[in-house]
């Protein structure tokens, strides 16, 4: 039987019981709540393990106390493009009916300014135990997908895919024409580049060479969440990510890129994108077989 549901996680308190101090660490500059919305579609049965989909969703972006430039800014409206691509890919894919187990996190939340706001330099703690040194308040994203990718193990899942408009490094790298994507699975990148073939939305592999991940070291913790040069910036932040993963079969999109359309194309209008949500569908497809 086929069915789907929602869980919405939207307890402050819900959050700091889960000890996801990386999450509190952006939400809480904001008056705005946050939530981890949780979508379980069964197409597979009980007993398969699921595909966990995880989706950032910055629902403006700031930058907080290491505040952005005003120039752009309202473009950050658009920041939570992850959260938004893998709750349509999970929805699309209970329309489709495909048989797959599927459970998407959607972690939400305003990336703000305030007196209560994470300063640069405060160490906070992840849901796994790891301790963070953020030296940068703009790199939020990795922060509370830190805490959703920890928390998407209490599912054991097959396959892990996250999700999320992570890095301008990103977008100088590769522009608008693909997303970048970095993979531990072979067989999980497959489905996703020939996903990507199939929708015309493309992907391209990028590398998670260990050296990268020495970048992210911290006098004062585990882990500092910048990396200690300017350059490989989006590779850093797949490494940060890495971190927070146990599920061998895991992949990252770095969505920055794609995020809009600066012109109008045969299928797409000039704005926000919902790139690349159709290689996401076909991704899935791939997986059920």
């Amino acid at each position: 039987k086929q069915w789907y549901q929602r869980r919405v996680r939207g307890e402050r308190e819900w959050i700091e019981e889960q000890k996801m101090g990386s999450f509190m660490s952006v939400a809480k500059g904001s008056d705005e709540p946050p939530f981890l919305l949780e979508l379980h579609y069964s197409g597979a049965g009980e007993g398969e393990a699921p595909a966990c989909m995880v989706g950032k969703g910055v629902t403006f972006d700031t930058g907080g106390i290491s505040i952005k430039p005003s120039k752009g800014m309202d473009a950050m409206r658009a920041d939570m493009g992850g959260a938004a691509c893998m709750a349509s890919a999970t929805l699309a894919a209970a329309a489709l009916s495909l048989p797959i187990n599927i459970v998407s996190l959607i972690v939400l939340c305003e990336n703000m300014p305030s007196g209560r706001a994470t300063k640069p330099g405060d160490v906070v703690t992840a849901m796994d135990g790891t301790t963070i040194q953020v030296d940068n308040t703009d790199a939020e994203g990795r922060l509370i997908l830190a805490d959703a990718l920890c928390y998407s193990d209490t599912f054991k899942p097959r396959y892990v895919i996250d999700a999320a408009t992570l890095t301008g490094a990103m977008a100088v790298a590769l522009g608008g024409e693909c997303s970048g994507t970095y993979s531990t699975c072979e067989d999980l990148w497959s489905a996703l580049e020939n996903g990507g073939r199939v929708s015309g939305d493309r992907l391209w592999r990028m590398p998670l060479f260990a050296e990268y991940g020495d970048l992210l070291k911290s006098p004062t913790a585990d882990v500092n969440n910048i990396s200690s040069t300017p350059y490989g910036g989006s590779i850093t932040a797949a490494k940060f990510l890495e971190r927070f993963v146990k599920c061998d079969s895991w992949a990252h999109l770095d969505i920055a890129g794609v995020m809009d359309s600066t012109q109008s194309s045969s299928y797409l209008p000039k704005g926000m994108s919902g790139r690349p949500t159709r290689t996401l569908v076909e991704a899935l497809r791939n997986l059920a077989r």
